[in-house]
C-alpha cells in the first residue's frame, strides 16, 4: 500500500508501514530527532521530532504514516518547543562543548545549532555523574547522556546482547551497565559492538583514539546536521 501525506504544503508519497519521519526523510525533508536512528525500534523519547498531525502533536518517529494526513513539521510553535527541549538536555547534564572530545561529531550540538539555540535559558542543574573508565577500550561518561536509549537498543538489536538499560525517573534517571559489579569492564561488550559507537553526544567513547580528526574537520564542522541526517537515512533504505 502507498498513499501520500502533506508536510508544510508538500506532498509526500509513503510505503505501507513507514513512520512519517521516514517518509518525510526518504523524500529530502529533515525533521530534527536525537533518538531516531534507522534500522533501530522507534523509541520516541527524545520528542525534538514532535509534528502537527491534523491538529495534533505527534512524535513523527513512532507516528505511522496514513493517506491524507496534513501534517506540520516548521511553525514558529514547533521550533520553540524544540529548542527549550534542546536547552533541557543541555541544562539536565553537563554539556560542555569547548571541552568534549564529541565537539565536531556531536549530534545535540548539531542540533542546537540547527535551532539557533543561543543559550541555556534555564538554570543549570550540574547532577554529580559518575564516569566509568573500567572497560580497556571503552569510556562512559555519563555526564553527557541524554537517555535517548540508542545504546540500549543497539546492544539488545544489534550485538545481541544486553549490556545497557535505563533506571531511575527524573533527576535519579541514569544509564546503568547490566553487570555484576554494575561496571564496564565485567559486561560482555567489545569495542566492535554497535554499541559502542551509537552514541549521539559524548556519553561512550572509544579510548586511545580522541582528537584523531581535529575539531574544525568533523562532521557537523563540515556539514549541516540535516544533510547528514537525509543521507544517513537514504543510504540505510539502499541497504
Amino acid at each position: 500500500m502507498t498513499g501520500t501525506i502533506d508536510i508544510d504544503g508538500q506532498s509526500i508519497p509513503f510505503e505501507d508501514g513507514q513512520t512519517i519521519i521516514e517518509a518525510a526523510t526518504a523524500a529530502g525533508v529533515y525533521i530534527p530527532h536525537l533518538c531516531h536512528r534507522p534500522g533501530y525500534t522507534p523509541h520516541g523519547s527524545c520528542k525534538l521530532c514532535t509534528v502537527k498531525v491534523n491538529g495534533r502533536n505527534c512524535s513523527a518517529c513512532t507516528f505511522p504514516a496514513t493517506d491524507g494526513q496534513t501534517v506540520i513539521n516548521n511553525s514558529d510553535e514547533l521550533e520553540q518547543d524544540r529548542r527549550r527541549i534542546t536547552q533541557m538536555l543541555f541544562v539536565e547534564g553537563n554539556h560542555m562543548c569547548p571541552s568534549c572530545e564529541k565537539s565536531g561529531n556531536c549530534q545535540l550540538q548539531g542540533v542546537a545549532y540547527h535551532l539557533n539555540m543561543l543559550d541555556n535559558h534555564y538554570p543549570h542543574f550540574y547532577p554529580r555523574r559518575e564516569m566509568d573508565a573500567s572497560h580497556p577500550d571503552i569510556l562512559i561518561d555519563h555526564n553527557r547522556c541524554i537517555f535517548c536509549n540508542l545504546c540500549v537498543r543497539a546492544s539488545k538489536e544489534k550485538d545481541g546482547k544486553n549490556v545497557f538499560g535505563i533506571a531511575g525517573r527524573g533527576i535519579n534517571k541514569r544509564l546503568i551497565v547490566n553487570s555484576p559489579s554494575g561496571q564496564l569492564k565485567d559486561s560482555n561488550m567489545s569495542i566492535e559492538d554497535c554499541a559502542a559507537h551509537i552514541c549521539p553526544t559524548g556519553a561512550i567513547l572509544i579510548k586511545r583514539t580522541g582528537y584523531q580528526v581535529p575539531i574544525g574537520q568533523r562532521i557537523y564542522d563540515q556539514k549541516h546536521i540535516s544533510e547528514v541526517a537525509l543521507a544517513q537515512e537514504n543510504a540505510h533504505g539502499q541497504d
